[in-house]
């Protein structure tokens, strides 16, 4: 059964900043402490990465995904759905970029299937962890210019 998580953070930056470095995927490893390798497979017409490929650190492993990237309701969202996982079954999520005066009201929402079942306690954790590091590795990136 997969979990929805969110959480929200306020970025002192325009929502453009803040969807800018969200979809300057190949950086990724440049800031985002757990991800190791994030390689574009597919592209749109306008540029814009619509496969990206993903290695990453994992409760103590490496795991590899690749995710789908929907760009519809640009730039105020980000969306993904996963196309393949090697420890999950669904890694669907978004980014909302919402302005909140010279700020961005950011929120990511994740949701989770694992294909090895865990306890649902330690399964939040990790959650939260994600949604958490993530929100806040964006907020450095995007605050530091």
């Amino acid at each position: 059964m997969a979990d929805k998580a969110f959480e929200r953070m306020t970025i002192a930056a325009a929502p453009a900043a803040c969807f800018a470095v969200a979809t300057d995927f190949e950086r990724y490893p440049e800031w985002a402490a757990d991800v190791k390798e994030a390689a574009v497979g597919e592209r749109d017409e306008q540029g814009r990465a619509t496969q990206v490929t993903y290695r990453v650190a994992a409760m103590g492993r490496s795991a590899r995904y690749t995710l789908r990237y929907d760009y519809s309701g640009a730039p105020r969202e980000l969306s993904w759905v996963l196309e393949q996982g090697d420890i999950m079954r669904k890694l669907d999520g978004h980014y909302l970029f919402a302005p909140e005066g010279d700020d961005t009201d950011v929120t990511y929402e994740l949701d989770v299937e694992l294909i090895v079942p865990i306890p649902g306690f330690v399964k939040r954790r990790a959650e939260g962890k994600i949604i958490g590091t993530a929100l806040r590795e964006l907020k450095k990136r995007v605050e530091s210019g």
